[in-house]
């Protein structure tokens, strides 16, 4: 298995984490060959998760916005509310597999976090997760929910409190204790094997794509797009259209209060090259190589790194980044609740903000699809708090 994206990925890791690294990527290769394995990942995201998800044709969205044919890839109907089940599935899994009997995890808006809590309370696995004191408390919905379910949630009170610090946590913790424990990791990030492991259980999103919109329209799509923190909602509907030149892919940063501030996540656009948690990537570091502060009102997107195959595309050119402020998805958020009652996750409005901007500069016989990675029950109270004394004037 290639360790590299072109000069992204490797491991920058300790050296006590080699042999765990090592012997994760063989049992991956020797699963992705088994039938057994493969049957059995079949049967939950079928059976438990509820896939395939549907590809939904936006008939409101498309007259409105005027241009192309918007369709909505309803990653928000899985089990748990997110994309995210889809990697968890597959993770945990590998670690029944491996003999692991306690299961750790970061998470940021809590997706992953309830997710993991999930599977593992499906399999009677110990389940700990690292969250950061910010992340606790502005998704506290889903760390009730997580404890709900059996999980332990460590808060993480380093840094800013966010998603890289509880990556910091979840990193020490498995270098303590990676005899007995399997970290699973909830993004397209981290050092090799984890990027492909985690873009292989994510691209059915784009291989359902693939066989959907050419039942429906009897051709590809014309345009991708999808939000990218650290990029996994992304990584599993771009690869399988990775090699399909004429479909155009753009991915969504975080631009939080402005690029033009340093409050903002927007990695690829405002990054440059480095190492962060045992890859080489795009990231916000200051001149020294230290890690910068990041913001954006998704607690899912204020990752201060990039998956490292993201970051080779970018280099080739492949997808075009581009950026989206709060206060652009919040409007997104507000759009498509109202336009076609579905409540996004923050992440995923950043996706509809960038769609409101394409679509009416595409054409009408033009295909558009926008992966909807997750809902936003869990985001009601931040919307609550930015446009709640607005809606009580009304």
């Amino acid at each position: 298995m290639m360790k590299r994206f072109g000069k992204f990925g490797g491991q920058f890791v300790p050296e006590t984490l080699m042999n765990a690294l090592i012997g994760l990527e063989r049992e991956f290769m020797k699963a992705k060959e088994d039938e057994s394995f493969l049957k059995e990942y079949a049967y939950y995201v079928k059976e438990y998760s509820g896939r395939p998800t549907p590809l939904y044709y936006a008939e409101n969205l498309t007259k409105q916005l005027g241009g192309g044919k918007i369709y909505l890839k309803r990653e928000d109907l899985n089990h748990t509310g997110a994309h995210k089940i889809n990697n968890v599935i597959g993770q945990v899994l590998l670690a029944r597999r491996m003999g692991k009997k306690r299961i750790i995890a970061e998470t940021g808006a809590g997706q992953h976090g309830v997710a993991t809590a999930t599977i593992c309370a499906m399999f009677g696995l110990k389940c700990e997760i690292y969250m950061g004191e910010e992340d606790v408390q502005r998704q506290s919905l889903n760390v009730f929910k997580m404890k709900l379910l059996g999980a332990k949630v460590n808060t993480v009170t380093s840094g800013t409190k966010t998603l890289k610090d509880a990556t910091n946590e979840a990193i020490r913790d498995w270098v303590s204790n990676v005899g007995d424990t399997f970290y699973v990791i909830g993004s397209v990030v981290g050092p090799h094997p984890y990027p492909t492991m985690v873009r292989d259980f994510q691209r059915i999103i784009g291989d359902e794509v693939k066989e959907q919109i050419i039942e429906k329209e009897g051709r590809l799509p014309d345009y991708l797009i999808a939000c990218v923190g650290g990029g996994s909602n992304a990584m599993g509907l771009f690869y399988p259209f990775a090699q399909e030149v004429d479909v155009k892919i753009y991915g969504v940063e975080a631009g939080g209060l402005g690029v033009d501030t340093e409050q903002h996540a927007a990695t690829i656009s405002k990054g440059s090259i480095g190492v962060i948690h045992g890859m080489m990537t795009y990231l916000l570091q200051d001149e020294y190589g230290q890690i910068m502060p990041v913001y954006s009102i998704s607690a899912g997107l204020d990752y201060p790194g990039i998956g490292p195959e993201h970051a080779y595309y970018h280099s080739i050119g492949r997808v075009k980044y581009e950026v989206i402020n709060d206060n652009e998805a919040i409007e997104g958020f507000q759009y498509l609740t109202k336009v076609e009652g579905i409540i996004p996750a923050l992440e995923s409005a950043h996706a509809i903000a960038y769609l409101m901007k394409l679509a009416p500069n595409t054409k009408k016989d033009d295909l558009i699809v926008v992966n909807l990675s997750g809902r936003g029950d869990k985001d009601i109270d931040t919307i609550l708090n930015v446009i709640g004394s607005e809606k009580n004037e009304e």
